[in-house]
């Protein structure tokens, strides 16, 4: 039992060193091994039909022979009936010395064989090796035949079959045949690896490629081969180096958009701070000293001074409020996954009619689920707030309308129309519009800007993961 187990391991392990072995061998070697393999299987399969055929070609001749040899001797006998004992014998034996495949001895009537001296003497040195010999020769055939002379029985004549000469010629042709199957072989062999060779050079060229694309060097192009295959790969080769040089420029560009518009949010924050809350602070600041230098006066204090100064600060503090909260919206709306989307976007659109008062807003967000997850509840806002910010920016759209609803195929829709300007021939596309595609295509949606009659319309297609969404509404309180 420990000898077992301590065998097995090594018998395991072999398969895989075998695997590792064939699969470390290049191509064209693999080619030509199994080129080798397939003629290793015809040789043996064509060695065993000639053993087959020559088995069953000496058989049929050796037994022709004997029938031929038995009634040429059985008709010598009839017709040398007359001729003397001995004579009759002597000329039997010289007249059968020269027969192929089957051997005649005589033998006198005492059982003494016949013309020793006269018989010649044959060659025991054959061409077919003794293996051979034995795989294709049939079993030896026998017979007698009583010698008739003066109506006495002189002698007999022994006819046993010889398939030695047969063998021998099945051999030659072997050989013969097996050497040219070996010559022609092998010049296949050597012409297929010099064609394999030419064929499969290209690939070399392409490993180089995926090299370079490999080191982030996509400037890496391949010729196209003569082969049409490999023109194929060639091309598709092109192509992907193309696509990655071209997304190694947009992600370059993207990068130093998003630089830009950090700092872009930055400055605007603080101009904004500067502008708006500046002078909010100062009115502040100055109200909150006339208070104090009314409270110091030795005369009682006027209550209707008193009581404007509070109503400035009110007012003042309302509208820090309101400045605060927008800012705050535009870094991150706070009502999102605390509100559902649909109530998110309503108060989106009362917004921008309340900030722009020359335009008409108008919004239907009756169809959507409570909420798909922080991403796709984010992107949908700010896509929406882009879409309405550029159409009153750039499009001086007196009217525009956003349109957000869940299909039944599980795809949040959105469409934003307004009655503006439209896309101009020069129309550049900026961080804006580069930013909502960027969102959407990462979560696998898709993003379209159009010409509308009149203004512009923008289309955007979200995959709604309903899971994610059952998540994020249970999450939150009704």
């Amino acid at each position: 039992m420990t000898d077992t187990a301590g065998t097995a391991p090594t018998i395991s392990s072999s398969r895989p060193h075998r695997l590792a072995f064939w699969a470390g061998l290049p191509t064209r070697a693999r080619l030509i091994a199994v080129v080798l393999m397939i003629d290793v299987i015809a040789a043996v399969v064509s060695c065993g039909v000639i053993v087959l055929n020559a088995r069953s070609a000496v058989t049929v001749e050796t037994r022709a022979s004997l029938a031929t040899v038995e009634l040429l001797v059985a008709d010598t006998i009839r017709l040398a009936e007359d001729t003397p004992a001995d004579r009759l014998l002597q000329t039997l034996d010289l007249r059968f010395q020269a027969l192929r495949h089957v051997r005649v001895s005589l033998f006198d009537e005492t059982g003494r064989k016949v013309g020793v001296a006269l018989t010649r003497l044959r060659s025991d040195k054959h061409v077919a090796p003794t293996w051979f010999s034995r795989m294709i020769a049939p079993p030896i055939q026998e017979h007698v035949l009583p010698i008739v002379a003066a109506g006495r029985q002189i002698g007999t004549a022994r006819i046993v079959t010889e398939p030695l000469d047969e063998i021998d010629e099945v051999w030659g042709y072997a050989v013969a045949l097996s050497v040219s199957t070996f010559c022609i072989n092998a010049a296949m062999l050597i012409a297929l690896y010099l064609a394999l060779g030419r064929v499969l050079a290209p690939l070399g060229n392409l490993a180089d490629g995926l090299t370079q694309l490999e080191h982030h060097d996509y400037t890496a192009r391949l010729e196209p081969p003569d082969s049409r295959e490999l023109a194929i790969i060639a091309e598709r080769f092109n192509g992907v180096a193309e696509a990655l040089t071209e997304v190694r420029a947009a992600n370059g560009r993207l990068n130093r958009q998003l630089l830009t518009a950090q700092d872009d949010e930055r400055r605007r924050t603080a101009l904004e701070l500067h502008d708006e809350f500046g002078p909010c602070l100062f009115a502040l600041e100055a109200n909150a000293a006339s208070v104090g230098r009314i409270a110091q006066g030795q005369a009682t204090p006027d209550r209707d001074k008193l009581a404007a100064r509070a109503a400035d600060i009110s007012m003042i503090v309302g509208q820090v409020q309101t400045l605060n909260r927008d800012l705050l919206n535009r870094l991150r709306p706070h009502a999102l996954g605390e509100v559902p989307l649909a109530e998110c976007l309503n108060l989106l659109v009362r917004d921008f009619a309340r900030r722009h008062p020359a335009t008409t807003f108008a919004g239907q967000f009756e169809d959507l689920a409570r909420g798909y997850g922080d991403l796709v509840d984010l992107t949908l806002f700010r896509c929406i707030q882009e879409s309405m910010t550029n159409a009153v920016r750039h499009g001086q759209a007196a009217q525009v309308t956003a349109i957000a609803r869940e299909t039944h195929d599980q795809m949040i829709v959105v469409h934003v129309t307004d009655d503006g300007l439209g896309l101009q021939p020069d129309h550049r596309v900026g961080l804006g519009l580069s930013g909502m595609r960027e969102r959407v295509e990462a979560l696998g949606g898709t993003f379209e800007l159009d010409n509308a009659a009149p203004g512009t319309v923008v289309r955007i297609t979200i995959p709604a993961d309903a899971e994610r969404g059952e998540e994020a509404g249970a999450s939150v309180p009704p």
